[in-house]
C-alpha cells in the first residue's frame, strides 16, 4: 500500500490546482483556429486525430488544448476578457458554474447542420451533448470477484487493500461518494455518513490516487485492483491488454453528458460551431464508440458499437442515476477540503 506517499501527492495536487495560471493563447490560434479544451489522454488524442481534418474541411484550423474540467475553468477565470480558449468541454458540474458565472454562451442550433440528429436530452441550450458517460467500478477478475455494489467494497473482506479511491475534484468519485452516502442514509445537505465511512475504512484502502490516470496507472501496474470508474476507463484498461470488467452499482450507475460548449467572447465562433458540428456528427461518433474510447453515442444515426453494448444497453443509460449538480456545487468546496484533512491525517 503506498497510501502516505500518495496522501501527499494528492494534496500538492490539489493546491496545484487552486494555483492554476492563465493559459497563455498560442499565437497561431487567432484567426481562423478554434482552440480547444479538450480532456487530456484518450479524448484528446481522439479528438486531435478525429476532428482536426473534419474541422479543416469546414474552414477552420483546430488547436486542441488538454486540461481536466476544473483547469480549464481556472484558467478561463485567470484571463478576464481574453479567453484562452474557444471552446470548453466539460460536465454538468462545471456546466452550471460556467452559467452562473457567465462565461459560456447560449448556442444557436440553427447553425448545427447535425443538431436534429441528436437525441432530445443532448440538445441542450448551452451546447451539445456529444456522449453520456456511465460510471460504476472497475475490477480485476483476476484478483477479486464481481462486487454487487459499492457497499460491497467497504463492507466484503475480499476488496480490503485493493480499491483505490480519490478526491472530490473527480466527477466520477463525486457521484460515487453521493450515492454511496444515499445508501448509508446520508443526503446531500448531510454527507457526515460517506465521511464516517471513508474515516474508518482509510487503515484498509489499497491507495489514494491524485487523479483519474494516476488510478488508471496504479491499476496497470498491479498496485490496486478495483476503482471507480467509467465505462471508457474499462475500455481503455482493455485496450492495454489488463484484465478488467465494470460492474453496475446495485443502487444504480451514476452517470453524466459531456458538453461542448462556446465560450463568451470566442476569437472564432464561426469555427466552435464547425468543431461542435463535427464531434455530433454520424462520422465522428461511429468511430469514437469504438475501442479504445467506446463513447456512448449522441447521435441517433449511430448504434451502440459492439464494445459499448458489452458495458451498457439504452435503456440503462435512460435509467442511470443523474446526480443534482447544483446540490452537489453548493458544497462541493467543502466536502473536497473533509476529504483532503481525512486523507492527510
Amino acid at each position: 500500500m503506498t497510501l502516505n506517499l500518495s496522501r501527499r501527492a494528492f494534496t500538492l495536487a490539489g493546491l496545484s490546482t487552486l494555483a492554476a495560471p492563465a493559459l497563455i493563447r498560442p499565437a497561431f490560434a487567432q484567426g481562423a483556429n478554434v482552440v480547444a479544451a479538450t480532456f487530456p489522454g484518450s479524448w484528446e488524442d481522439a479528438y486531435r486525430t478525429l476532428l482536426t481534418p473534419m474541422v479543416q474541411q469546414a474552414g477552420f484550423g483546430l488547436t486542441v488544448a488538454p486540461a481536466l474540467a476544473q483547469d480549464q475553468i481556472a484558467r478561463l477565470m485567470a484571463s478576464p476578457g481574453q479567453p484562452p480558449y474557444d471552446a470548453l468541454l466539460v460536465s454538468p458540474g462545471q456546466s452550471d458554474i460556467l452559467i452562473q458565472n457567465d462565461l459560456i454562451e447560449p448556442i444557436d442550433p440553427s447553425r448545427l447542420k447535425n443538431w436534429d440528429k441528436l437525441t432530445p436530452a443532448a440538445q441542450s441550450e448551452y451546447g451539445p451533448h456529444v456522449t453520456i458517460e456511465v460510471n460504476g467500478i472497475a475490477y480485476n477478475p483476476q484478483v477479486v470477484d464481481k462486487p454487487a455494489g459499492y457497499k460491497a467494497l467497504f463492507e466484503d473482506p475480499q476488496y480490503e487493500y485493493n480499491v483505490a479511491l480519490i478526491g472530490f475534484g473527480s466527477n466520477t468519485a463525486t457521484m460515487a461518494y453521493t450515492e454511496i452516502n444515499k445508501i448509508y442514509g446520508g443526503t446531500y445537505e448531510n454527507m457526515q455518513p460517506v465521511f464516517d465511512l471513508l474515516e474508518a475504512y482509510l487503515p484498509k484502502v489499497g491507495a489514494i490516487a491524485t487523479s483519474g490516470s494516476n488510478q488508471m496507472t496504479m491499476y496497470q501496474q498491479g498496485e490496486i485492483a478495483v476503482f471507480m470508474a467509467s465505462t471508457g476507463n474499462v475500455a481503455k484498461l482493455r485496450e492495454l491488454g489488463m484484465p478488467c470488467e465494470f460492474a453496475h452499482p446495485e443502487s444504480g450507475s451514476p452517470s453524466v453528458p459531456v458538453t461542448i460548449h462556446l465560450v463568451k467572447g470566442a476569437a472564432n465562433p464561426d469555427g466552435v460551431y464547425a468543431y461542435m458540428d463535427a464531434a455530433i456528427s454520424a462520422a465522428a461518433q461511429t468511430r469514437l464508440a469504438e475501442a479504445p474510447t467506446a463513447m456512448i453515442p449522441t447521435n441517433t444515426d449511430v448504434p451502440y458499437s459492439a464494445v459499448v453494448s458489452e458495458f451498457v444497453t439504452p435503456e440503462q443509460v435512460a435509467n442511470a442515476v443523474y446526480p443534482d449538480w447544483q446540490a452537489i456545487n453548493a458544497h462541493r468546496a467543502e466536502w473536497t477540503e473533509t476529504f483532503d484533512r481525512l486523507v492527510v491525517r
